[in-house]
C-alpha cells in the first residue's frame, strides 16, 4: 500500500512537470492595452467604445485629464450614452471642474433616469459650488430613488446641517443608522459637533 501511494505520487509529478506551457511573448514584445485601444481607435476614430475603455483605462491609472478628454469625444460620438455622461462628470468631480460636472450629471439624467448614483453625484457637485438649495433637491432625488442608498442619505444630512435644518439632518442620520452603522458613527460625529 506504501509503495502504491508512492508510486501515484511520483506519476503526479511526472505529468505536471510534462505540461504544456502556453507560450508568451517577451515582454518588450508585448503591447500594452493603452497601445492596443490606440491602433483600434486610429483606424476607426469613431469607435466611442474602444474610447470609453481607453478612458476608463486613463481612469485606473489616475490620468483624469486624459480621461475627460477621451469621454468628451464618447459623448459626442453617443450623446444618449447616460453612464458615459455620468462617468465624466465623476471624472470632473475629480478634476475639481464641479460647473461641468454638474452638467454632465444633467445629461446624464435624461438618458439614465433611474440611477440615484447620478443625482447623488450631482449634489455633491452643487455643495462644491456652494448652491445648497439645488445640492438638496438633486440628494432627495437620489433617496427617492433608492431609499436603502445610505451614501446619499448622509449627504444630504450633511447639506441639511450646512442650511442649519438639523431635525432634517436627524432624519437623515436616522436611515443611516438603519443601513450602515459605520456610516452613521461618522454622521454623529458630524451631528454632535456641529450642535457645539
Amino acid at each position: 500500500m506504501r509503495y502504491f501511494f508512492i508510486l501515484i505520487i511520483l506519476v503526479a509529478a511526472i505529468l505536471s512537470c510534462s505540461e504544456e506551457r502556453p507560450h508568451t511573448r517577451p515582454a518588450a514584445e508585448q503591447k500594452s492595452d493603452v497601445e492596443l485601444l490606440r491602433e483600434r481607435i486610429q483606424k476607426d476614430p469613431n469607435d466611442a467604445d474602444a474610447l470609453f475603455h481607453l478612458a476608463e483605462l486613463y481612469d485606473r491609472a489616475g490620468l483624469y485629464q486624459e480621461e475627460a478628454e477621451t469621454l468628451q469625444k464618447v459623448v459626442t460620438l453617443k450623446p444618449e450614452w447616460g453612464y458615459a455622461h455620468f462617468k465624466l462628470g465623476t471624472t470632473y468631480n475629480r478634476l475639481g471642474r464641479y460647473q461641468n460636472a454638474v452638467g454632465s450629471f444633467q445629461k446624464a439624467t435624461l438618458h439614465w433616469s433611474n440611477q440615484p448614483m447620478a443625482y447623488n453625484n450631482m449634489g455633491i457637485s452643487y455643495g462644491k459650488l456652494g448652491k445648497i438649495n439645488e445640492e438638496i433637491a438633486a440628494l432627495r432625488k437620489a433617496v427617492s430613488l433608492r431609499p436603502g442608498y445610505a451614501i446619499a442619505h448622509f449627504n444630504l444630512s450633511m447639506a441639511y446641517l450646512k442650511q442649519g435644518r438639523r431635525e432634517n439632518a436627524l432624519n437623515e442620520y436616522r436611515a443611516v443608522k438603519d443601513l450602515d452603522e459605520g456610516l452613521a458613527a461618522t454622521l454623529k460625529k458630524e451631528l454632535d459637533r456641529k450642535r457645539k
